[in-house]
């Protein structure tokens, strides 16, 4: 696939205060595209935007809210004249058993992970179409294999990625590309705070190789601006995710299978298993939720 040079496009990256947003907008900037930063917390998006290298802006923007974002898109266009990318990477995550998890946590997972994105796509696709440009997706290995103790996580990714698939059919005939971005567990604030854990940890740990590691940031996001330069329908961080996509098929019944004992081997510790939103990015959403109840 033909290679795009990112030289004064502009890019949207929701998510962008920290992890894999903060990193990318800063190597997409050091290949000259202009970046819009979207995110929740302002002092985050302004240190980051003063960082980049060419022409940026940042906004302060819950994804999940229609009229945020379309007022976002709306300021994107009139502040940079156009919209050449837009990567849909704001995200949260919760763990524990499905039985005993915080039920407002578990659903604001779905809503930031899926509807977020989808409510991020409704108000950049006028410009993208206008540009011809391309939306990446940010899924997860979670969409392609099934894992207990992450139904909220799983059930948000697989969304996004049928999404995301759904939405190159309707609008490649107008120019539009659309792209999946996987990571398997990648060293960002999301993974060390689901870490803090130690039944989650261990869980993990006891995973077959190679999804039983964590991965450094820095390849992994060369890997997506990779795919970003290609416009390429999957893009995959670590070297291993597309292989899993010719058996994923197979997937949910060993996972099934393994998870039994798994879940037998841990039962008498689930219960102390942390439910809320995890890491920094969690702490930051809890904080704008609770900030936007007392406001009103």
């Amino acid at each position: 696939m033909t290679k795009v040079s990112l030289e004064g496009q502009v890019a949207v990256v929701t998510g962008a205060a920290r992890g894999v947003g903060e990193l990318l907008a800063r190597k997409l900037s050091a290949r000259g595209a202009r970046i819009a930063l979207v995110g929740l917390e302002p002092e985050e998006l302004k240190a980051v935007a003063g960082r980049l290298h060419t022409d940026c802006d940042h906004w302060h923007a819950d994804v999940t809210d229609h009229e945020a974002m379309a007022r976002v898109a709306q300021e994107v266009k009139e502040r940079f004249g156009k919209v050449d990318i837009v990567v849909a990477n704001a995200g949260v995550a919760s763990g524990g058993p499905f039985a005993e998890s915080d039920p407002d946590a578990w659903r604001r997972v779905v809503e930031v992970n899926l509807v977020g994105s989808a409510v991020t796509c409704r108000a950049f696709l006028p410009a993208l179409m206008a540009s011809r440009g391309y939306f990446l997706q940010i899924a997860s290995l979670a969409a392609i294999t099934p894992a207990p103790m992450m139904t909220a996580y799983c059930a948000s990714k697989s969304g996004v990625e049928a999404f995301a698939h759904a939405l190159r059919a309707e609008v490649a005939y107008k120019g539009v590309r659309v792209g999946v971005g996987y990571l398997s567990w990648t060293d960002t604030d999301m993974v060390r705070g689901a870490d803090e854990d130690d039944v989650m940890r261990e869980l993990r740990q006891r995973l077959p190789w190679p999804a039983n590691r964590t991965y450094p940031l820095g390849p992994a996001v060369d890997r997506i601006v990779a795919g970003i330069e290609r416009r390429k329908a999957h893009v995959y961080a670590q070297w291993w995710l597309g292989g899993m996509q010719s058996v994923r098929g197979a997937l949910p019944g060993v996972i099934a299978a393994v998870g039994q004992r798994e879940m037998r081997r841990f039962g008498p510790r689930l219960s102390g298993v942390a439910t809320g939103l995890v890491g920094a990015g969690g702490a930051a959403d809890q904080r704008e939720r609770t900030g936007h109840t007392q406001r009103h």
